[in-house]
């Protein structure tokens, strides 16, 4: 992840998605340095959305035909 968030970093637009909330990433990305440096370049410039409401998925009928 830090070779391509490198490679792109002022270059070009990366668009990430996750579940897991950014307070979290270093417990995920393990090595506590290069969980710094890809969250520096990601979160500095970030549009962040996050979305609070319940999930579409959770009691949602299929229908099958």
């Amino acid at each position: 992840m830090l070779e391509i968030v490198e490679d792109r970093h002022g270059l070009r637009s990366t668009a990430i998605t996750s579940q897991i909330f950014v307070g979290t990433w270093h417990d995920h990305l393990g090595d506590p340095t290069i969980a710094n440096t890809v969250l520096d370049r990601i979160v500095h410039n970030a549009h962040r959305v996050a979305l609070k409401d319940r999930s579409r998925r959770k009691g949602k009928e299929t229908t099958e035909t």
